[in-house]
């Protein structure tokens, strides 16, 4: 039986994974998909005395750790890496009831995390009805005469969270004048002037808005009339 390739100094417990059919040495029992190394020889997990422990597979740091925590024994797993020359951990064996243990607090953490999710976005669902509100009113306040569906709809499409349009930048954040005029301007450029269809047509962006520049600004003083001067 060709050897074991020797592997990595570990302080613990160390259980293989071999890549070739393995039988025990003690009670000839196998193939081994998994096994020990004493005095070079392979032990089974049964006459190792870790036959009681079960498999937990890499990947979820906090059940691995709280797995580990909780396990009077445990045993690292490693798989020998033919490409690399070295072997590379795979898992752990632990005890089951451990195991049970870590799955039912890392299942109390995800509860609590997806808990304060839905906290949060409730939060921030209220932050952006209260932005929403405030630049619409903002757009009443700089043009009277936009009827209130089209403010509304105005300031829902610039302030919507993450979009980067122009009621999310900081200067929208502020509500400046500058920056909700801008919307409204984007707003009756896209809605109300063929804008769209020239950029479809093949017509360049800046030749477009010189076209349809004096109708926006047309809607924009129909809007503005009636407020009172600052």
């Amino acid at each position: 039986m060709a050897p074991i390739a020797t592997p990595p100094h570990h302080t613990g417990l160390l259980v293989i994974q071999p890549l070739k059919k393995r039988h025990c040495a003690e009670c000839r029992t196998g193939p081994l998909a998994l096994l020990v190394l004493e005095e070079g020889a392979p032990r089974c997990l049964d006459c190792a005395d870790l036959g009681h422990l079960v498999f937990l597979p890499r990947g979820d740091t906090a059940l691995t750790r709280r797995s580990r925590e909780g396990s009077a024994l445990s045993a690292v797993v490693v798989r020998f890496n033919r490409r690399r020359s070295r072997y590379e951990r795979q898992g752990l064996l632990v005890e089951e009831a451990a195991l049970a243990r870590a799955e039912e607090r890392c299942l109390a953490d995800a509860e609590a995390r997806r808990r304060r999710r839905g906290r949060d976005a409730r939060r921030r669902e209220a932050e952006d009805l209260r932005f929403t509100d405030a630049f619409a009113r903002e757009i009443r306040r700089l043009f009277p005469c936009c009827p209130d569906d089209r403010a509304r709809a105005i300031a829902v499409h610039a302030s919507v969270r993450g979009s980067g349009r122009v009621g999310r930048s900081a200067a929208g954040r502020a509500l400046s004048e500058a920056a909700v005029t801008s919307a409204v301007r984007a707003a009756v450029r896209h809605t109300d002037t063929p804008y769209d269809q020239l950029l479809m047509s093949g017509v360049p962006r800046h030749e477009a808005r010189r076209r349809i520049a004096e109708a926006v600004e047309a809607t924009l003083r129909e809007w503005h009339a009636g407020r009172e001067p600052t």
